[in-house]
């Protein structure tokens, strides 16, 4: 979890891999609304991300050997909607800089929905998980095998 360009897509496609645990990308699952006002560099409010929230908690609880999720979960209570029907959910907060935010998400713009334009209104939303149950913080500066190294130790040393 966290802001656009931190690498939860690609930490995420890792940690499934070598957890042999299914992979969900998040951004897969907006609606069609949500996407176009992402494009037209409009920020998601809390309403448009109820629905997407539910779902994504849904295909989480549908896998019984559990699974990946990429999401950004900004906020306390969207992390609460998650860990509804997933109880014992944990969180890998990949913490960035705004500066390396902009600097990622504007080298992806042809690749990706998500315009650089959006990224101070995603620090504007995040609400740190930092000291909530269940939660690792992972530098997002650190090279990806790093990364993947603390998120594995960690959750396979809490059970996964």
């Amino acid at each position: 979890m966290g802001v656009a360009g931190c690498g939860k897509s690609s930490l995420g496609q890792a940690l499934a891999q070598a957890l042999g645990r299914p992979y969900i990308e998040g951004d897969a699952y907006h609606s069609p609304d949500s996407i176009a006002k992402m494009r037209a560099g409009i920020a998601l409010t809390d309403a448009d991300r109820a629905g997407w929230l539910d779902q994504l908690g849904g295909l989480l609880a549908a896998a019984p050997g559990g699974a990946v999720l990429a999401c950004s979960a900004l906020k306390r209570d969207y992390r609460e909607r998650l860990r509804r029907p997933v109880p014992g959910l944990r969180f890998v907060f990949l913490d960035i800089s705004r500066e390396l935010a902009l600097q990622r998400v504007a080298a992806r713009a042809a690749q990706h929905l998500f315009p650089a334009s959006l990224v101070d209104s995603q620090f504007a939303a995040l609400e740190s998980p930092v000291g909530e149950p269940g939660v690792l913080r992972v530098a997002a500066e650190l090279a990806p095998d790093q990364q993947l190294s603390q998120a594995r130790a960690w959750l396979e040393g809490e059970g996964a």
